[in-house]
């Protein structure tokens, strides 16, 4: 049906980016030649003009549709601003004959925490609900804790309410990232699948720089967890599509 690439939390004009891993990772890209690329935040370390500059350098050299929203380290110094001068709106949407993609900007400027806001959830029905195409919602902040990152303290505050929309609408994926750490929940019917940070060198433990791929068929998720630093798959994960 469609491949998907999930990468996020970059860092590309940061102390901690791995030049060599953003090479490969532009590489493995050309070689797996998704239909569509998701990257969900933290592009920049601090938000700042000339940072995003450098991402956006960056991101030309996917040559795929890409689909951008910004990160709590992207929405500093009023970079959340600078954001849409670069990557479009924060709330991006892209609906085809297979996929419905909409983007929600979780970030509060210069605060770590996430939040979606009442004032979005009008927006989550509207594009998502009802459609019998295979949704996706992308927002940087994870909805429920992820495990081997710490003490959790910036989920959204209004998670559960965004949870319960995620059920009601059937939405099949929620992408996310901000722990530089991959892992796939599963509630109900929908997969909460986040991304570890495929280019900086701000690693849990023992993990690896990755990203995710996605393939989507009629009655079947697989998830690739790939290797930037080794260029390999390091995991496959799949489910049924119920």
């Amino acid at each position: 049906m469609f491949k998907l690439a999930h990468i996020s939390d970059l860092h590309v004009s940061g102390y901690n980016y791995m030049k060599p891993w953003g090479e490969n990772l532009i590489d493995l890209l050309e070689d797996l030649k998704p239909n569509y690329v998701v990257v969900t935040g933290d592009l920049t370390d601090d938000g700042y003009l000339y940072e995003y500059e450098l991402a956006h350098y960056f991101l030309q050299k996917i040559k795929f549709t890409t689909f951008v929203v910004p990160g709590n380290h992207d929405a500093r110094n009023e970079g959340y601003q600078v954001f849409e001068e670069f990557f479009g709106s924060r709330f991006p949407y892209f609906e085809n004959e297979k996929v419905v993609l909409l983007g929600i900007d979780s970030t509060e400027p210069d605060i770590d925490d996430g939040h979606v806001g009442r004032e979005n959830y009008h927006l989550i029905r509207e594009k998502l609900g009802g459609s019998s195409k295979f949704k996706i919602m992308c927002l940087h902040h994870h909805l429920i804790p992820i495990p081997y990152t710490g003490r959790e303290r910036n989920i959204p505050v209004d998670a559960g309410d965004v949870l319960k929309i995620c059920v009601e609408e059937g939405i099949n994926c929620v992408l996310s990232g901000h722990k530089h750490y991959p892992w796939i929940w599963q509630l109900e019917k929908t997969f909460y699948i986040t991304a570890g940070t495929a280019t900086s060198r701000r690693l849990k433990g023992y993990s690896y720089p990755s990203f995710n791929v996605l393939h989507v068929t009629e009655d079947l998720l697989k998830i690739d967890i790939v290797n930037v630093h080794e260029k390999r798959i390091q995991e496959t994960k799949e489910y049924p599509i119920v």
